[in-house]
Formats: structure tokens, C-alpha cells, sequence
């Protein structure tokens, strides 16, 4: 009888303990409208994306099904057109620093996040004017970079999350405690310590030694967690692995060097060999479960193809190929492009300092289309259409227009992947890839 007694306790949340991650990730700022592509540390993640949302909140937030949902804002209205939309602020939502929420502090936030934004505060709402706030703008507002910011005089941005800043040292560590007040109601975790700029060979030791309960998992190396009976837990595609060139093609002919690069690329043997079978091979930018169309986009290698584009050009540079010397596959891949690509008559030389062109690992923006392929149109330095009405064959011909100025080659769609602990209960992976721990407690033995 004592026995079933302690099994029925287990499967009930239990408020305390200290919940322990570990990270790649070493951002030097907590503030979410602090972004740069260009900067690694404060590049775009899903690890950053998760610490946000411990310790703000966003207007309006999107469950599993990806339907928006009420946050900071209780109600929302547009007229025909959707260039004027208007939030209201929900009541009664306290900063951890005590202060009320008010219409003023969100548009502030806001304006600080989108510069092109028209926002103003008015009455107890928010309203928004933007020439580009069609349909996608309510998942716009779902971003954590758009989570709502009270920004204080010493620079330390103040939330409403369900977690406060205790201890923070930028790159290094974070540590935050429950949030006592917090409107959604007090979380089950006492706190959470984060360690951050940890490799994934760190992080599965912590695991393995009880250090962190919380780690991330290289997607080559989900299949082998995945055997050793770890609970690993994988969100949809969500990050694309693709080569993008730093500048516009310079001639003709150099257009028909990439496109022999592009078509000299074996993404089967790579995802088999190099990627473990983790992901999906791709040459479109948007993944297929987004887009609905990602099927149509021929992945195979083709090189005769190649070779006949690489035929028409006389003189052939050497291209230089950079890579993420922290990432432990990356010189691998860039090294396998290499020989691709010198099958096809092509010269690259992988390195890991100024290059012609990158391997990177794109987090994409969003699970709605049109933002996930607005923002790899930005990094790509290619103007991007805005949707309109959601039409799948304009998204279409959005992502036809940006393939064709060859910025970008596609290769892989990755999942982001983690592993936890037997006694964390109740987290969730949101549709971004990122986590979500407002739920989750630590239980005291094994499921």
C-alpha cells in the first residue's frame, strides 16, 4: 500500500528543486531585441530563444498546433487590410521589479525590437502600424525577440516570465529563481542554473554524471543517445545547414560555378555517412512540413550536369569554404563538399577564417513561412517578398526568386534535439525548437 502511494505521488507535479542545463550558446546579452546575425555570441539560437521565454513575455504566443494565443495581450483586432492592428494589454501583469504592466512599456519594447514600426500606446492598448504587417504579423509578435522588455537606466531588461535573473555572467553563467508573483502562476522549479559555451561532448558528460539535467544533442548523435535508452526528445526541421556565399556572383561564369556546386553536392551519402541519418537532405530553403512543397526540389547529386556548367567557364578560382571550428562535424561536411565539388572540376579549400563562402547552421525564424524565409533572405543579403493572404504559390515563387540569385545552397534540414534527465518531468518543445520549462518539475525517480 505504502508503495502505490509513493508511485501516485510521483505522477504529481511537486514544486522545488534546481533544475541544472548546460549550452552551446554564450550570449553576452539577455536582452532579446539585442540581436546580430553577424555576432556569434548573440546570433539567433535555440537555446536563446528557450532563455528568453524563462524570463519574458511576448504579446501573443503559438501553441503545438502553431494557432495563435492570448500572452500580455487578452485581444487583438484589425480592420480589412491588416495595416492597423490593436492589442490589448492584459491587466494586472507586474515586472519583476514590481512595475505594472502598461501600454507604454510594451510599445517602447516594441518600437526598440522593429524601428519600422509605426507603435503606439493608446488607452489600455497597443496599436501597431506597419506597411508589412500582413497576416504573418501575429507570428511575428510570437517571437521571443518581440517578448515584451522593460528596459531599466542600468540596461538590465526587466520581464514578466515565470523566471528572475539572480546571478548572470555574460557567456558564462545564468542563474534565475522562480518568479513568486508571476501572472501565469509560480512555476514548480525553485530555479535553474545554465551553463553556457559547453560542446556537446560537455554536456552529455554533465548528463551522464548527474551535473545537468538538461543538455543539447548534436542531430549526428541522436541515434546514438537514442540507443543508450536516453530520453531525447526532437522537434520538427527546423534548422537549415546550407552553404551561403558572402558576396553577389561576380560574372556569368562564376553563376555557373555555383550551379555546378550546388549540383555536384551528394546530400544522401552525407546525411548516411557524415550526418548519422539525422535530418532531411534538401534543396529547398523552407522544410517540406512548412511549406508543403519542399518534395519538388531534386536533391541528388547530378554530375554531368556539373560538369557541363564547370566546362563553360575557362579560368576556375579557388574557393575558400569556412566553418565552425567548435562545431564537431562541421570541417568533416566542409571537407566532403570539397571532394564533391573537385569531382565536378570545382576548387574549394575548407578553412576556418575569411572565405568565399560559409557552411552555417541557420535557426529558422519561425515555423510561418514567410518570416522563416524573410530572415534567410536578410542573412543572404537578397530582398524577400512578404505573403500575401498565405498563398502557397506565391510563397512559392518567393523562394523560386531567392534560390535564383545563388546566395544560398541548401543541404540539410537538422530537428533541434535534447536529452534529459529521468527526474525532469513535464517540459515541452515549443514549435520553434526551442524549450519551454513553466510546466516542468523534478521528480525523484525514474519514470
Amino acid at each position: 500500500m505504502i508503495g502505490a502511494l509513493a508511485a501516485n505521488a510521483e505522477t504529481r507535479p511537486q514544486y522545488g528543486g534546481v533544475l541544472h542545463i548546460a549550452m552551446r550558446a554564450a550570449p553576452t546579452s539577455l536582452d532579446p531585441a539585442d540581436f546580430d546575425q553577424a555576432n556569434k555570441a548573440q546570433a539567433d539560437s535555440f537555446a536563446r530563444r528557450s532563455l528568453t521565454m524563462l524570463m519574458f513575455d511576448t504579446l501573443v504566443t503559438s501553441n503545438e498546433n502553431l494557432r495563435v494565443q492570448p500572452s500580455l495581450a487578452t485581444s487583438w483586432q484589425a480592420p480589412p487590410g491588416n495595416q492597423r492592428w490593436q492589442f490589448r494589454i492584459r491587466r494586472g501583469v507586474k515586472f519583476h521589479d514590481g512595475t505594472p504592466l502598461s501600454p507604454e512599456i510594451a510599445a517602447a519594447s516594441l518600437r526598440t525590437a522593429n524601428p519600422a514600426w509605426n507603435v503606439l500606446a493608446d488607452a489600455d492598448s497597443v496599436v501597431i502600424e506597419s506597411a508589412s504587417s500582413g497576416p504573418e504579423l501575429l507570428a511575428e509578435l510570437a517571437l521571443p525577440r518581440n517578448a515584451i522588455v522593460k528596459r531599466n537606466l542600468d540596461s538590465t531588461p526587466g520581464g514578466t516570465g515565470p523566471f528572475h535573473v539572480v546571478d548572470w555572467q555574460p557567456g558564462k553563467k545564468l542563474a534565475l529563481a522562480a518568479e513568486e508573483n508571476c501572472w501565469r502562476g509560480r512555476p514548480f522549479l525553485d530555479a535553474i542554473e545554465i551553463e553556457m559555451g559547453k560542446s556537446f561532448r560537455d554536456q552529455m558528460t554533465a548528463l551522464e554524471l548527474g551535473k545537468a539535467d538538461l543538455v543539447e544533442v548534436a542531430p549526428e548523435q541522436t541515434h546514438r543517445v537514442s540507443q543508450e535508452g536516453r530520453r531525447l526528445a526532437s522537434s520538427m526541421p527546423m534548422e537549415l545547414l546550407a552553404l551561403l556565399f558572402t558576396r553577389d556572383a561576380a560574372s556569368p561564369e562564376e553563376e555557373l560555378l555555383r550551379e555546378a556546386l550546388a549540383l555536384s553536392v551528394e546530400r544522401g551519402s552525407i546525411r548516411s555517412v557524415l550526418l548519422q541519418g539525422a535530418g532531411q537532405a534538401t534543396a529547398s530553403i523552407l522544410p517540406n512540413w512548412m511549406s508543403g512543397y519542399g518534395f519538388v526540389f531534386p536533391t541528388d547529386a547530378d554530375l554531368p550536369r556539373a560538369r557541363h556548367a564547370r566546362e563553360q567557364v575557362r579560368t576556375i578560382p579557388t574557393w575558400t569554404v569556412a566553418y565552425d571550428g567548435s562545431d564537431p562535424v562541421a570541417r568533416l561536411l566542409a571537407e566532403r563538399i570539397a571532394l564533391n565539388g573537385k569531382d565536378a572540376g570545382l576548387l574549394l579549400q575548407p578553412t576556418a577564417a575569411t572565405s568565399d563562402l560559409r557552411l552555417v547552421r541557420i535557426p529558422l525564424a519561425s515555423p510561418d513561412p514567410w518570416i522563416a524565409l524573410a530572415a534567410v533572405a536578410t542573412l543572404a543579403g537578397v530582398p524577400a517578398g512578404k505573403g500575401q493572404g498565405g498563398a502557397v504559390e506565391d510563397l512559392y515563387a518567393s523562394e523560386q526568386s531567392l534560390l535564383a540569385t545563388q546566395q544560398v545552397i541548401p543541404l540539410f534540414h537538422l530537428p533541434a534535439s535534447y536529452a534529459a534527465a529521468a527526474t525532469l518531468k513535464d517540459w515541452t518543445l515549443r514549435p520553434d525548437g526551442s524549450w519551454t520549462l513553466g510546466d516542468a518539475w523534478l521528480g525523484i525517480g525514474k519514470p
